[in-house]
C-alpha cells in the first residue's frame, strides 16, 4: 500500500522518519540481501549466461559473450574522444596519486638477534586485482587512478575492471584513466552480478585475489 506525505504537513519530519524505519522492519535489508544472494549464486552457477541476463535485466544492454569486454580498438576509439586539456589534468592527477603512494610502500627488514637468530619481514603484492568503477550517471576516472594507481605501485601485474555502461553508453574518461594505469582487461558489467565475476570468474573474467 503506498504512502503519501505533504511537506507541508504538521509533523512531516516525524512521520517520514517513522515511515523509514517501519520500511525497514518489514525486511527492506532482507529482501536487498536475498536478491543479491540470488545474483551472486547464479553468476557462480553459469557465468556468462548470468552476466549476460542481469545486463540486459539491468542495464538494458544485449551483450554477448564477445563483447562483455572492450575490445582494444573500442578503447583506442574512446581515448581519442578525450580532449588534451583533459588528458592533461588525468596525467597530472595520476603522476601526483603515483608520488603520494610511492612514500607508503613499506620496506623489507632483516636483523639478528642478541643469540644469533635471523628475523625480518618481506613484503610481496598479490597476483590479481578487480576493480568496480561507477558507471552510467555516476562515472568517476578518480576511482580508477586512486585505486589502480596504489596496486601498481605495490607491484600488482594484473588488473582487471568493472564498470556498468547502461544502455551502451560508454564513458572516455573512466577509458582514458584505465589505458594511463596499463588496464587492458576492462568489462562493460556492473551490479552484485560484475562482483560475483571478479570473485568467482566466468568463461570470460578470470576471478582475481582481491576487489
Amino acid at each position: 500500500m503506498p504512502a503519501f506525505f505533504n511537506t507541508s504537513d504538521s509533523g512531516f519530519k516525524e512521520k517520514f522518519v517513522e515511515f523509514l524505519k517501519r520500511n525497514q522492519e518489514h525486511g527492506y535489508k532482507e529482501s536487498v540481501s536475498h536478491t543479491v544472494s540470488k545474483i551472486l549464486s547464479e553468476v557462480r552457477n553459469t557465468g556468462d549466461k548470468a552476466l549476460l541476463k542481469f545486463t540486459r535485466k539491468f542495464d538494458s544492454m544485449e551483450l554477448s559473450a564477445r563483447s562483455i569486454k572492450i575490445s582494444e580498438a573500442e578503447i583506442d576509439y574512446q581515448v581519442n574522444k578525450v580532449s588534451k586539456k583533459e588528458h592533461k589534468a588525468l596525467r597530472l592527477a595520476a603522476r601526483r596519486i603515483k608520488e603520494f603512494h610511492k612514500k607508503q610502500k613499506p620496506d623489507d627488514k632483516f636483523w639478528e638477534d642478541k643469540i644469533g637468530i635471523k628475523l625480518g619481514w618481506v613484503w610481496r603484492p598479490i597476483d590479481t586485482v578487480g576493480l568496480y568503477v561507477p558507471g552510467g550517471t555516476a562515472s568517476y576516472p578518480s576511482s580508477v587512478l586512486m585505486n589502480a594507481i596504489p596496486a601498481r605501485v605495490a607491484g600488482v601485474k594484473e588488473i582487471s575492471l568493472v564498470s556498468p555502461t547502461p544502455g551502451g553508453i560508454v564513458n572516455p574518461l573512466v577509458i582514458m584513466a584505465a589505458k594511463l594505469v596499463g588496464i587492458n582487461n576492462i568489462y562493460r558489467i556492473g551490479g552484485a552480478q560484475a562482483v560475483a565475476a571478479l570473485a568467482y570468474g566466468t568463461e570470460s573474467i578470470a576471478s582475481v585475489d582481491k576487489i
